[in-house]
């Protein structure tokens, strides 16, 4: 036996596997060799079946892909993707021991499909936010790191107030932000209207000047923080977008030159496509008078084409789905989200960028990321071909972390 496989010393083990996506948006890899060291990869080498025998020190996932964590950078933690309009009416006034209740079983769903990171929206009475301070970010019972801005920022009369909060009388938006700052991950701005259901392209006014978000802006980099801003529609896009965001949320029918603008300044799209698929998805359930199912679907197309055009311009786009929103399932929308992107023209190890690389990197955290030499252990495992992906996603074979892939106990519900 190969004398490296046969040394205990050092708390060396390797895993071995068919193939690997790492997250940087490089090629898939084939038959690769993971060399785990104190929790740390230390090597990622090819590898064949002559070359390193068996050995109990070798874990064998040559039937199996891969992955990075994947992280999901928009989700409302507090609200889960019911289709029940009363159940949803009651999670809006539920107090925070029901909320943290839900906040467990979100992240427990999420966990399941390998994303170990989220970067939450915004819920009106800031309960996300005391979780995660009640958890120092996150219950250690499900290893989801979890980033809150408290509740999100909107104009007072305008759309926003389930989710959020605005300035009191007299009070400037700046100011209110400066009050709060110090207490949150990051800022969420609303800046424009919901999405219409019922009317295709309809666009609704700013709330928002762009002074009042440069000014935003210059408190969220002043505290080394990150300001995404909720926007629909051309105007209020080319607002978020010259006022400084660092990551632009939906982005519905902003047209084709606030994306050569977020390319050009190199602010990250997150668009959410997986809103609109899964009220088509659900429609059954949905058809109350509230959509109309061609604008629904209209709508859907049109953001897959801005999604193919933001991918030909070189803007980044990072993964999130609004998990929370009808119909939107914690955990599983990832997934879907994938395939929306793939769809629109991206390749697989590009969706997956945008589904970890690309997430980490906007909510400037290290503890998990691409799979690389000298980085934390951490990936997920599908028990899939990359052809079979991303489907296989929806039912991993293990979550790795520090190389040794989570108990059982992980993956039973809390």
């Amino acid at each position: 036996m190969d004398k490296k496989f046969s040394d205990m010393s050092g708390g060396i083990h390797y895993v071995k596997a068919g193939w690997m996506i790492d997250g940087s948006g490089g090629p898939v890899r084939e038959n690769v060799l993971v060399t785990v060291k104190d929790s740390i990869l230390v090597e990622i080498d090819d590898f064949s079946d002559s070359d390193h025998p068996d050995s109990p020190l070798i874990t064998d996932l040559s039937h199996c892909t891969i992955l990075p964590p994947l992280v999901d950078c928009h989700v409302h933690l507090a609200m889960s993707g019911s289709t029940d309009l009363r159940k949803r009416q009651r999670q809006l006034t539920a107090g925070y021991r029901d909320r943290r209740i839900s906040i467990q079983d979100h992240l427990h769903y999420l966990f399941l499909h390998g994303v170990l990171a989220v970067r939450d929206g915004g819920d009106s009475n800031g309960d996300v936010l005391r979780y995660t301070e009640e958890t120092e970010g996150g219950d250690t019972r499900v290893p989801v790191i979890v980033k809150s801005p408290g509740p999100a920022w909107y104009r007072d009369g305008r759309y926003g107030a389930f989710i959020g909060d605005h300035s009191g009388e007299g009070e400037s938006i700046g100011t209110a932000v400066a009050r709060r700052i110090d207490s949150v991950d990051h800022i969420k701005m609303i800046n424009s209207g919901l999405n219409s259901f019922t009317e295709f392209a309809r666009e609704t006014e700013p709330q928002f000047s762009v002074e009042e978000i440069q000014q935003i802006a210059a408190i969220t980099r002043e505290k080394g923080k990150k300001l995404m801003v909720h926007a629909n529609g051309r105007e209020p896009v080319r607002i978020a977008l010259d006022g400084g965001c660092d990551s632009l949320e939906h982005g519905f029918f902003m047209g084709e030159e606030n994306l050569k603008r977020m390319a050009e300044k190199e602010i990250t799209w997150v668009p959410t496509a997986i809103t609109m698929k899964a009220i088509l998805d659900n429609w059954d359930l949905l058809d109350d008078g509230r959509c109309k199912k061609d604008v629904i679907v209209k709508t859907l197309n049109h953001q897959l084409e801005q999604i193919g055009r933001a991918h030909q311009y070189g803007v980044k786009i990072a993964l999130g789905t609004d998990a929370g929103c009808r119909g939107v399932i914690h955990g599983e929308s990832v997934v879907e989200e994938i395939r929306l992107l793939i769809s629109a023209g991206y390749s697989l190890v590009e969706a997956i960028q945008s589904a970890s690389g690309n997430g980490t990197q906007l909510l400037g955290i290290d503890e998990i990321g691409p799979i690389a030499k000298g980085r934390p252990a951490h990936f997920i495992v599908a028990r899939a071909t990359p052809a079979m992906l991303p489907r296989k996603l929806s039912c991993l074979e293990a979550v790795y972390l520090d190389g040794k892939p989570c108990g059982r106990a992980f993956f039973k519900k809390i």
